[in-house]
């Protein structure tokens, strides 16, 4: 599983993948580049608009098409993104979303079960699928003269999936080892289901994307060709496309393939609002097979399309401030300065359809006990919201920030992830163009006031991952 934003988020703000796909989508800008700019930020001029400079046109059944060409090298990166998740889920049928990732590989009368992968292989191609609590995505990379293949079979299962008992639940057999081996038996994953549930009290990004347990033992054969049904429709998909192929050449494929598709009905995406929690809360695990102790405490935070007050760009400014490296404050300070921490950081991703969180955490020097260190974050959070950064330290950070915008466009994969998860989750591709226009005019005061709104919340939640034999808490 890979980075779904700037700063490594913890494991459990992760997206969900299918298998693991080292390499294939990490990208440093993915959730940063994109969002809608807020009244309050009002552009400077000094970086220019613009990253990936795509191209895009939609179908008449309501597709959108973006392309992002790049000619460096002869391949292409196709990918389809469905606006829907596992927060889609209804309740008590939690994973569905995953399940049905999983068996949209297993065939359609063109494509026999499992064929899909082999074929993409077979033509020197690599595939897979991801599933996020607002997105599902799949997507191959091949060669630029196998783009028309891919295009055929992908746009095949969005319409003729076939699915039989035979086939299923094998396959919820499979989901449900996947999750005893991904979190049952990994402590930090196991701790980060329990933070996010109990950060999220009402709101479905409390539940797992894989899954509860008990629910996923009961998926069925009939519930997946709902969801299917339901939510897999052309007019509720992107299909984003980067590498060497031009709008001339990928129109007509896309109209031959994706165009007829008929347009269904899709449900609005409704969803349950958190209630004002007041309280602080605290989540302890203890296990035998932790060897490296940590904590990580998480606040709700805006995401862009939640931002009223205009404290998206600036918590990524701080983002980078705390955690952007060696130099960053949260490193300097406990690990350095104080040398009771082995690691230190901070982390925040924008790209979400309802609010999002924003997390710290740290892990201890050897001999420093969990309260030493817990203390130690607190008083560098408390520093940070009652004195503030600096216009020195912002003006670094944005310097740092927009290089990396200037390098993304070099990625094959990472134009395609970027784009797509900001449409499916309620953003333009303006935005995600408007991006360093928008970071470079975010100021210190900006900072520093997201710092206290989001830092300076009571109602935060608080992991600690503990060995067996630790008593301390």
């Amino acid at each position: 599983m890979l980075p779904n934003g700037p700063t490594a988020p913890p494991p459990w703000k992760r997206p969900w993948r299918r298998l693991a796909a080292a390499g294939v989508l990490a990208i440093a800008l993915t959730g940063a580049l994109a969002g809608a700019i807020p009244a309050a930020i009002t552009p400077a001029f000094a970086a220019e608009k613009g990253v990936f400079f795509p191209e895009t046109f939609t179908l008449s059944n309501g597709m959108q098409v973006v392309l992002v060409t790049n000619q460096r090298v002869p391949v292409v990166t196709h990918m389809v993104w469905y606006k829907v998740g596992a927060a889609d889920e209804p309740r008590g049928v939690s994973g569905i979303a995953h399940f049905l990732e999983h068996l949209m590989f297993k065939g359609t009368e063109e494509v026999p079960p499992g064929a899909f992968s082999r074929i993409v292989a077979k033509n020197g191609g690599r595939d897979n699928a991801f599933t996020s609590w607002d997105y599902t995505a799949y997507f191959q990379n091949v060669a630029r003269d196998r783009l028309e293949l891919v295009m055929k079979m992908e746009a095949d299962r969005m319409s003729n999936l076939r699915l039989t008992d035979q086939l299923v639940y094998p396959e919820r057999d499979v989901i449900i080892e996947e999750r005893r081996q991904r979190i049952e038996n990994e402590p930090a994953d196991r701790i980060g289901e329990q933070i996010n549930a109990t950060l999220y009290v009402h709101h479905p990004y409390g539940t797992p994307i894989i899954g509860w347990p008990q629910e996923m033992a009961t998926l069925t054969r009939e519930e997946a060709e709902s969801f299917y049904k339901s939510w897999y429709a052309p007019n509720n998909a992107v299909l984003v496309v980067s590498g060497d192929v031009t709008a001339e050449e990928l129109k007509p494929l896309a109209e031959k393939y994706y165009g007829v598709i008929p347009t269904r009905p899709v449900p609005e995406r409704v969803r349950v609002q958190e209630p004002p929690i007041s309280a602080a809360r605290r989540v302890i695990l203890r296990d035998d097979e932790v060897r490296q102790p940590s904590i990580r405490r998480n606040w709700l935070a805006p995401s862009y399309r939640t931002d009223k007050e205009g404290y998206a760009y600036p918590l990524q400014v701080l983002s980078e401030i705390m955690s952007g490296g060696p130099t960053s404050r949260l490193y300097r300070s406990l690990v350095v300065d104080q040398r009771i921490a082995t690691s230190a950081w901070l982390g925040y991703s924008p790209s979400s359809w309802d609010m999002t969180s924003l997390a710290a955490g740290a892990s201890p020097a050897p001999g420093v006990t969990m309260e030493t260190l817990e203390a130690a974050l607190e008083a560098d959070i408390r520093t940070l919201v009652e004195k503030g950064v600096t216009e020195e330290e912002v003006a670094t950070a944005k310097k740092r920030m927009l290089a990396e915008a200037a390098y993304a466009r070099d990625s094959l994969t990472g134009p395609a992830q970027t784009l797509g998860a900001a449409i499916a989750t309620g953003q333009s591709i303006d935005d995600v163009e408007n991006w360093p226009v928008r970071i470079d005019a975010v100021t210190a005061d900006q900072v520093n006031a997201a710092a206290r709104a989001v830092l300076g919340q009571t109602n935060h939640v608080t992991g600690l991952l503990l060995p067996l034999q630790d008593k301390g808490s």
